[in-house]
């Protein structure tokens, strides 16, 4: 009896664990995202990234970083989905995302790939540079130039604040940021 009672404690946290371990659907982070942006009048900012991805890392690394985590949060709502993962971690992709990145046109430039869009799900600007040219993670000057473009249409950041950001995505690839 002590070893039913054992298993079943087992298989029920098992259970619970792979239920809670299920992404989200896209639609739903796009829906409750737009829902927050609406309550904190900000813009959504969407990530489509990998957990493989280095360049992935690299842009919600200089996002994250000290002199820009605030710039960020106080303008937009950001939301990562979860795409192209590798065979064994297919299972972290959120269902629905793929569908939305190519409905956007991204799914032939690699990622990271991101959208900005207002409360209303409204699309404002993606990372695409020119046609069929994905910015991807700011690195070079043109690309961190026509995100700062995107970020100043889409934001209320100052000067200030946008140099700040250009300094550190600078960084990526040993750019001066000047």
């Amino acid at each position: 009896m002590k070893y039913l009672l054992y298993f079943a404690m087992v298989s029920s946290i098992s259970l619970s664990s792979v239920a809670q371990s299920s992404p989200e659907a896209a639609q739903d982070i796009l829906r409750s995202a737009y829902k927050q942006a609406a309550k904190e009048n900000k813009k959504v900012f969407v990530i489509f990234h990998a957990s493989w991805c280095g360049w992935c890392h690299k842009m919600d690394t200089a996002m994250n970083d000290e002199s820009c985590r605030k710039l960020f949060n106080d303008n937009y709502v950001i939301r990562h989905l979860d795409v192209m993962e590798t065979n064994e971690k297919k299972a972290l992709e959120n269902p629905g995302a793929m569908d939305i990145m190519k409905e956007y046109g991204g799914d032939n430039g690699g990622i990271p790939f991101w959208l900005v869009f207002d409360e209303d799900g409204k699309l404002l600007a993606d990372s695409h540079m020119k046609a069929g040219v994905n910015t991807g993670c700011p690195a070079s000057k043109e690309e961190i130039d026509y995100f700062l473009q995107v970020l100043q249409k889409t934001s209320s950041l100052n000067d200030r604040q946008l140099i700040a950001i250009k300094k550190r995505f600078s960084k990526i690839n040993g750019l001066t940021g000047n």
